[in-house]
């Protein structure tokens, strides 16, 4: 599969990554299996996948510890491009988000170990907090960019304000942020400026909690935190299960997925290089690869980007 190279990071990355929430993210996800969750890991590996997202708060370290064990067990470090992120910190029994330099610094150090590595190719500060300067927690990333920890600084769920301020001395390579077709306000506040800046751009939830991957009729009901998600509920569900339906249309005409064909439309848009589906099972993580095959004439991309204006 033609490789990607991913902003001004350098890394060569197949374009269809894997989001690892659901890899030992049992805080997430009720019964879990971890040995599926292995496999799902190593089935992308041995399939030309090499963009791999975890992060501390997958399960408490849980998921960071499982992607490092395949990595081992497939003696492959070398060959992937390995992101995580933190921030969330636990005090008096919950979390909050700590951008301090030290804590930041202490982050890093943690998840090399969980993830059995003395490198990681991309780490991101997971969430803002509200009292560190976001340039502050950025330089505390480039210091551990010079000393080889880490390869690439990250910023995830920050605001259009937040992304600038962390980006004052130009060292912020990718964003990672809400962006699906139906959550497309990235478009207007984030897109421009990473375009101008060479910011790579991820996004997060592509299939928008499984709805845009038409997986969903009226009759679905949710048990895990899906069941508090907006978009899922109500008058609200019924309004995109049918946009997925005009979807589902184009999909049939192209004779592909419908997941596959919206993650085909996200890497049209200009700052995406790289999309982070995730996944339950093996099978899903090799339906995924294939949407890396898709090209989509302009008649299509824009018929896809009305229905979902």
């Amino acid at each position: 599969m033609q490789k990607t190279v991913m902003g001004k990071t350098g890394f060569e990355v197949n374009p269809i990554g894997l989001g690892t929430n659901a890899v030992g993210g049992h805080n997430l996800y009720p019964n879990l299996d971890e040995k599926v969750g292995k496999e799902l890991v190593r089935t992308g590996m041995q399939n030309g996948l090499n963009f791999i997202d975890t992060a501390f708060i997958y399960g408490e370290g849980r998921s960071e510890e499982l992607v490092g064990e395949v990595m081992k067990e497939e003696n492959n470090r070398h060959d992937m491009i390995l992101a995580t992120k933190g921030s969330h910190k636990m005090v008096d029994g919950e979390y909050i988000h700590d951008n301090h330099p030290d804590y930041l610094k202490q982050c890093v150090d943690n998840s090399l170990k969980r993830l059995q590595t003395d490198y990681i190719d991309l780490f991101y500060i997971h969430y803002p907090d509200n009292e560190t300067p976001k340039y502050e927690a950025v330089g505390a990333l480039k210091e551990l960019k010079d000393a080889g920890k880490i390869r690439a600084i990250g910023v995830s769920n920050f605001s259009a304000e937040q992304l600038r301020e962390a980006n004052t001395d130009g060292y912020v390579d990718v964003y990672q942020g809400e962006y699906n077709l139906l959550s497309r306000d990235a478009e207007r506040d984030i897109f421009p400026y990473a375009i101008e800046q060479h910011i790579s751009f991820v996004p997060y939830f592509p299939f928008a909690s499984g709805i845009l991957a038409g997986k969903y009729d009226k009759d679905t009901t949710f048990t895990d935190f899906r069941k508090n998600m907006p978009h899922l509920q109500g008058e609200q569900f019924i309004k995109n299960l049918e946009k997925v339906d005009q979807l589902k249309q184009i999909a049939d005409q192209k004779g592909v997925e419908t997941a596959h064909l919206v993650l085909a439309w996200y890497l049209g848009q200009k700052p995406i290089d790289v999309v982070i589906p995730g996944a339950k099972k093996p099978e899903q993580v090799l339906a995924n690869l294939k949407a890396g095959e898709i090209k989509l004439n302009e008649k299509e991309w824009h018929a896809i980007d009305r229905i979902f204006k």
